[in-house]
């Protein structure tokens, strides 16, 4: 069985500034610019200027991604939403950010044109020049300032202040506005949280479009003016006012200026949304046409249980949202006759499910088994992955620990493999190791105490994939004479009674994130969150900075608590890929939490007729947002 070595010291710090440049390679020679045909009437008649006047001075061309080929203007397709809200995918799959994540999972500039960093701490920001928001106002750092200076520092619009996502050991950043095209934030530290959150698929949002929002603020309108708008709106002052006007993210508001390729024209409430293309979108292909291709995203509100029937019957161009892989199978049988592919994307959760042992728990002989890492491998190998994949997942999945997958950067094969091979024999001399050599009649083992060993696994029971698991397992472990029941509940009585050290273990997803690259947060490998159910009240203390829950006691776990603090403090990339390894080497050996199997594909139905949808691609919300990091603007239609 694998066992780790002691771990290798880290590198000394550099004395000297460490300076990264994140800029895209010089692109191609770009042919002349294209004038959309969508749009060409309204150029003709004047209503928009020419493509050469509505791009930026250094548009970004955008380069093709793994097999996709220089497309077509024009088109409109047609996705699902399950609930009125689900218009922000427009900005998710859109995923027009200051910088973001390409197929490697390497952030790189987007909407800037640049971006210069020193020590990790000071980020100077270089915007394109000539870059227009969608109704044609330039795009500047006075939409940076208003938003630092008269949004987020104002105590009518941000009562609780600036987003503590912004700083960094309780310090907001020095905001310096240098030109037009040209802003810097910084702070005494390093903020290596900083682009990973501007690149998220639900983004920090550090601009907004000052030009529009200044007649509905205070400060900029004239105080006649701004009561008839606050009437208008049915506001309840003109601070709420603003706030709901300004909403980037939701993408409520057709009026709200947008640098996303489409802009959303129809107003809430309403059971179809019809989001057209940006006249000034930033991005264009090498042969000089403006992106996106399509000309119009139109997403129709339908029932969730009613998703698979309508991309059956051929009613979506492109959807994922309200597919799971029990629906594979009809949509296959119904894929030729309705026009459309069904391609199997990964998903990237360290796994698909996972057993998490509370090492809080209050039964104290319960807690003390589930510290000793022995039984936790015990648990481990015990575990017949093979069986769960082949029978549930007709082996279409990858077995072993939650932990990170094949397209991290990070991974190594042995953070999946350790402690995690079926083999019975090892797992009951583990138990007998340990003591716990008493059985009862039936051949279940008994606990010092001399109850039967029994675990009580705790689920959400809001779907069958769990149970098929926990049967299997049960199964397995009844081999080595350790019992299990299954007890679903409503998923927040669960969470209380996770949250309360009243669960023995629970099943649950596992990270949310299985493709990390150094520059991400390590936090979910780390007790920082009570939300980590193998150690929620160690979580609990350093949410609350002391105030609940229980202070870490078991070094190991003290040590992930100093290696992230390492991280946060890590000037260089290397660094920071050294800690995330002493991490996952200590997860692999310690095994805090069960893993199963990972990447259990995800059904993308795509119409036959559009083109550039990776055949393979991982299924993610962060770092991925789902179909964003293959760019939606670059799919087109061949009709």
């Amino acid at each position: 069985m694998a066992a780790f070595s002691a771990l290798d010291p880290l590198p000394a710090r550099a004395a000297e500034p460490i300076i990264e440049i994140l800029e895209l390679p010089e692109a191609k020679t770009l042919r002349s610019l294209q004038e959309t045909p969508y749009l060409s009437e309204s150029v003709s008649a004047g209503k928009l200027p020419p493509v050469a006047e509505r791009l930026p001075a250094t548009p970004q061309v955008v380069p093709r991604g793994s097999a996709q080929t220089v497309g077509k203007q024009g088109g409109s397709i047609r996705t699902l939403i399950t609930r009125e809200k689900d218009i922000r995918l427009l900005v998710v799959y859109g995923y027009a950010r200051l910088v973001a994540y390409n197929e490697e999972l390497e952030i790189v500039p987007d909407i800037l044109e640049k971006v210069e960093i020193e020590d990790g701490r000071i980020f100077t920001f270089y915007l394109r020049k000539g870059h227009k928001w969608s109704d044609g106002a330039p795009f500047t750092t006075e939409d940076f300032r208003y938003y630092w200076e008269d949004v987020a520092n104002n105590d009518k619009l941000t009562p609780s202040g600036p987003t503590t996502a912004l700083t960094v050991d309780g310090e907001f950043p020095k905001v310096e506005v240098i030109d037009a095209q040209v802003i810097r934030y910084s702070w005494s530290n390093p903020n290596p949280f900083f682009l990973t959150q501007l690149a998220g698929a639900r983004p920090l949002f550090i601009f907004q479009p000052s030009h529009y929002l200044k007649q509905f603020h205070k400060k900029y309108s004239d105080p006649a003016q701004l009561a008839k708008h606050v009437d208008k709106s049915n506001a309840r002052d003109w601070a709420q006012m603003h706030n709901r006007k300004a909403r980037q993210y939701r993408f409520t508001n057709p009026k709200l200026p947008t640098l996303q390729p489409w802009v959303n024209t129809v107003k809430p409430p309403s059971t179809r949304f019809i989001a057209k293309r940006n006249p000034y979108y930033h991005r264009v292909d090498e042969f000089g046409q403006q992106l996106p291709y399509l000309d119009e995203v139109i997403l129709s509100v339908v029932s969730g249980s009613l998703v698979p029937a309508k991309v059956g019957a051929g009613e979506s161009d492109l959807q994922s949202r309200g597919l799971n892989f029990s629906d594979y199978t009809f949509l296959k049988e119904n894929d030729e006759r309705s026009g459309y592919d069904v391609r199997l994307w990964k998903t990237v959760r360290g796994s698909q499910l996972a057993l998490y042992p509370n090492l809080n728990s209050k039964d104290p002989e319960w807690r003390k088994l589930f510290r000793d890492v022995r039984f936790r491998r015990a648990l481990s190998m015990a575990t017949n992955r093979h069986e769960i994949n082949q029978v549930i997942y007709y082996g279409l999945t990858i077995e072993g620990n939650n932990t990170v997958l094949p397209a991290s950067p990070l991974y190594h094969q042995e953070y999946r493999d350790a402690w995690a091979m079926y083999d019975p024999e090892a797992a009951s001399a583990l138990l007998d190791e340990m003591g716990l050599t008493k059985r009862n009649e039936e051949g279940i083992r008994l606990l010092p105490d001399g109850r039967e060993m029994e675990i009580i696994v705790e689920t959400a029971g809001e779907n069958t994939e769990e149970a098929d698991v926990l049967e299997l397992i049960h199964d397995s472990w009844r081999e080595v004479g350790i019992k299990v029941f299954t007890k679903p509940s409503q998923r927040e009585v669960l969470r209380k009674r996770i949250f309360a050290g009243e669960t023995l273990m629970t099943m649950w997803f596992g990270y949310e994130n299985g493709v990390p690259t150094a520059d991400m947060s390590p936090d979910e490998f780390v007790p920082l969150h009570q939300q980590s159910y193998q150690w929620p009240k160690w979580g609990q203390y350093h949410e609350t900075s002391g105030k609940s829950g229980e202070p870490v006691d078991m070094p190991l776990a003290q040590e992930l608590l100093e290696l992230h603090i390492d991280w946060t403090m890590a000037r260089s990339k290397d660094e920071r890929e050294k800690i995330w390894h002493r991490i996952l080497q200590i997860h692999a050996d310690q095994v805090y939490t069960i893993g199963i199997v990972a990447q259990v594909p995800q059904p993308i139905a795509v119409s036959s007729e559009l083109k550039n949808v990776p055949v393979d691609g991982i299924y993610n919300w962060e770092p991925g947002a789902q179909f964003g990091i293959y760019r939606p603007d670059r799919f087109w239609l061949d009709q």
